[in-house]
């Protein structure tokens, strides 16, 4: 009885950490929502985060760094596009999206410069978080037209800084933007976006939680 307890133990163990975390697996885009990474580039960590800051992991999680069978779903410039998870977020942390502008999404590795064109971060007075198993973004309507790649980044901070090291959950979309302008975004790079020294990545959310600024550049505008 005792080594079936322990047997059992150690599979719920083992199925936590398997199925413990989310990822943003499904793009909804037109209206219509996409197989499982029909239009999202698959990871190939399972659902583990990403926690090095210098690691070109960042830009589309571990194996995203090229299509690998991803196809490319044609949307328009200031049409909205959802990112659904397997399941709800429920790590404490900001949500952004990114964009970067690519001759073909599906080859490009991600080394581009991105901007950000939207991030959600708590409410205040209280510090809640957004914790959806969905997120939608508009594209921005002046963008040139062209291929991209969409990113969406949730950081968790649930676990203090330093003791406890934020997580970084992400995936990437392969679009390609129609209409549109000509406006071009300076951008940055990633990894080199967030930094250790970030208020928004080193604070602890269980004390003295009035205000937070959401790590990376500021939201590009039209």
């Amino acid at each position: 009885m005792k080594f079936f307890t322990t047997l059992t133990f150690a599979s719920s163990l083992l199925l936590n950490a398997v199925h413990g975390h989310y990822i943003f697996q499904y793009l909804t885009a037109n209206g219509v929502k996409g197989a499982q990474y029909q239009n999202i580039r698959m990871n190939t960590n399972m659902n583990s985060p990403v926690t090095d800051l210098a690691s070109n992991d960042l830009r589309c999680n571990v194996g995203g760094g090229s299509s690998s069978g991803t196809t490319t779903v044609t949307v328009a410039a200031g049409s909205s596009v959802t990112f659904t998870a397997d399941i709800a977020v429920y790590h404490q942390g900001p949500v952004s999206f990114y964009m970067t502008k690519v001759d073909d999404a599906t080859k490009a590795d991600g080394s581009t410069n991105w901007f950000k064109v939207k991030e959600i971060g708590p409410t205040f007075p209280g510090g809640t978080w957004n914790l959806g198993q969905s997120y939608s973004v508009n594209i921005p309507s002046c963008v040139t037209p062209g291929d991209y790649l969409l990113r969406i980044e949730q950081l968790a901070i649930h676990n203090p800084y330093p003791a406890g090291i934020p997580q970084f959950y992400i995936s990437c979309a392969q679009v390609k933007v129609t209409g549109g302008s000509s406006k071009s975004f300076s951008g940055v790079k990633i990894p080199g976006h967030v930094k250790s020294t970030d208020p928004g990545y080193t604070v602890n959310i269980y004390n003295n939680f009035n205000n937070y600024t959401v790590p990376g550049p500021a939201v590009s505008t039209c």
